[in-house]
């Protein structure tokens, strides 16, 4: 991806620079926050409004329907639009939605209000994030730009686990109204700090010109094998992972553990992923083959989600493996997952078609993933409705680690195509 031309790429040994690439990352947690907001309210507002399990499921992920619709166009426009004004109307966005959220009342009314903030707070969460990326490149020093970008790889996991510790007991004690008022001013200051830290966008270039290469860039990126493959994986990897570590608040509630052990346990959960990200990109730097990286991170999903959920024998007899165990395997799963979205996004630079559609694949990328994360809960809570629990989650997850496999086997045949074509040609070139 091209360094982006804004004030801050020339400034890069001004001691502002680091602030403000700090700020960046800060928004993106603050935008995760909303994201995560709603699974330890699940609890709160299924009392409060009489919302149904499926419901709740649907809430969860109705904030990815702007990410299944416009992740690719995102990726596609975030330059023309600006990077930091792309991210100050996200952040606006998820706190005006998320202040709002926080009058709705119980009435026929209430679960479509929150449904409609939610789809809100989407869009504001895609705006805010897909210039995440752009952002740091612009604004790191060079020695700090792959620190600042493995900063910005854990912001998902980083908000989600503050949200799942945090939200419990301040839920307990201030409602869940309080709880969306708590985030709308975090995502405030959040935009505040990236005003302050983040110089403004250069003047926009092009314009209707530049259409027949958007329409080029978007052919080339939906006709190439490499990022539908890519946005394949990530689809199946972020599906599995939001449906389990989402519900986590609802499962312990319904096990009767406190409130705020269940936040300290569900946030453990998700924060393992955040050492799986590290881990995973420590990993490629020592020259783990990315191909790997996955399999070994698909198949620790697989065996994670199974041992953690699964149950035998019948009636009386039915046996499971000890709670202990059980929470261990969550956790595994977790950190193991980690280490997929590390490895697909440096994937992302190399399959793409071009390096003018690298933009264009992560918006891809994107799209699969909030497809998934859309899909995902609520296919879950109905197979926990039906089954009368929750021990059959497993095979949600064995499906989603063994399309990922495939997907795996394919992105590898693709690379090694692509080494095949690059050592033809340099032989080629240097022939006499």
């Amino acid at each position: 991806m091209d360094r982006l031309n804004t004030p801050a790429a020339g400034e890069r040994r001004d001691g502002s620079v680091p602030a403000a690439a700090f700020a960046v990352v800060a928004a993106g947690v603050a935008a995760a926050l909303h994201l995560g907001k709603l699974p330890p309210a699940v609890p709160a507002l299924r009392e409060a409004l009489g919302i149904s399990l499926v419901e709740a499921g649907f809430l969860l992920s109705l904030v990815q329907l702007a990410g299944m619709t416009l992740g690719l166009v995102a990726g596609l426009a975030a330059d023309s639009l600006g990077l930091r004004r792309s991210m100050l109307i996200g952040l606006a966005l998820v706190t005006l939605a998320g202040s709002a959220g926080a009058f709705v009342d119980p009435g026929p009314h209430a679960l479509t209000f929150l449904l409609a903030l939610r789809a809100l707070e989407g869009v504001g969460f895609l705006l805010t994030v897909m210039p995440g990326p752009g952002l740091i490149r612009a604004l790191a020093p060079p020695d700090a730009e792959k620190s600042a970008l493995g900063l910005w790889g854990a912001y998902m996991p980083l908000g989600v686990a503050l949200a799942l510790l945090v939200g419990p007991p301040f839920i307990a004690r201030s409602g869940w109204p309080g709880w969306w008022w708590l985030l709308s001013a975090i995502s405030a200051v959040a935009a505040i700090w990236v005003v302050r830290a983040v110089p403004p966008d250069a003047r926009p270039q092009g314009g209707p010109a530049t259409a027949p290469a958007w329409r080029e860039r978007l052919s080339q990126t939906l006709g190439a094998a490499g990022p539908r493959m890519l946005g394949l994986a990530f689809a199946v990897y972020s599906a599995q992972w939001m449906a389990v570590i989402g519900f986590l608040p609802a499962i312990y509630a319904e096990a009767g553990i406190a409130a705020g052990l269940s936040g300290v346990l569900s946030a453990a959960a998700a924060a393992a992923n955040i050492v799986g990200n590290l881990a995973g990109g420590r990993l490629l730097q020592a020259g783990v083959a990315p191909e790997r990286l996955l399999r070994w991170g698909f198949g620790v999903m697989l065996v994670g989600s199974v041992a953690a959920f699964a149950q035998w024998g019948h009636g009386d007899e039915v046996r499971a493996l000890p709670a202990a165990l059980r929470y261990a395997c969550v956790c595994l799963f977790s950190l193991g997952g980690g280490m997929v979205p590390a490895t697909l996004f440096m994937l992302a630079v190399r399959l793409a078609p071009s390096s003018t559609t690298v933009s264009t694949t992560v918006g891809l990328m994107q799209q699969a993933s909030s497809l998934g994360q859309f899909f995902a809960p609520p296919a879950v809570a109905w197979l926990a409705h039906r089954a009368g629990g929750w021990q059959w989650t497993w095979v949600a997850t064995l499906a989603c680690s063994l399309v990922g496999m495939l997907a795996v086997a394919r992105l590898a045949a693709l690379r090694q195509h692509l080494a095949g074509t690059t050592t033809t040609a340099s032989n080629t070139s240097a022939s006499p």
